[in-house]
């Protein structure tokens, strides 16, 4: 199964972590386009709402079949939203049986979480 990654970003300062912030070094064209896809997929109340339900999930993964009944959507619409998600490369799925299963890729959203943090005690860059 191929899933897109976010953009792995060199870091270039010596900070902890696999990419500077977006205060720290600006993206490039290729870099910018991945990851606009990411905030794309983040960028609807459906897909975000997903996201938090399989990312709070105890045990680390949800059938479908436990995400469906949250939504006034059909199966389709949902398994049409867990797609894009798992296109972005936020979460992963396993088909056991008639069911698919979902969990996160922390390691997705760790390099997000860099990627919009600053350095602690940074400061912000000057207005243009």
């Amino acid at each position: 199964m191929s899933k897109q990654e976010l953009p792995v970003i060199d870091q270039d300062d010596g900070a902890a972590g696999c990419c500077p912030g977006l205060l720290t070094a600006p993206l490039d064209e290729d870099r910018a386009v991945e990851l606009a896809k990411v905030f794309k997929a983040l960028g609807d109340p459906v897909r975000l709402r997903l996201l938090s339900m399989i990312a709070s999930r105890a045990g680390g993964e949800v059938c479908v079949c436990d995400l469906t009944p949250a939504f006034d959507l059909s199966q389709p619409t949902i398994s049409h939203h867990l797609k894009l998600l798992r296109q972005a490369g936020l979460i992963d799925c396993e088909r056991r049986g008639t069911w698919v299963y979902y969990w996160l890729l922390p390691e997705a959203t760790d390099r997000l979480a860099g990627i919009l943090t600053r350095p602690a005690g940074g400061p912000l860059p000057a207005p243009a």
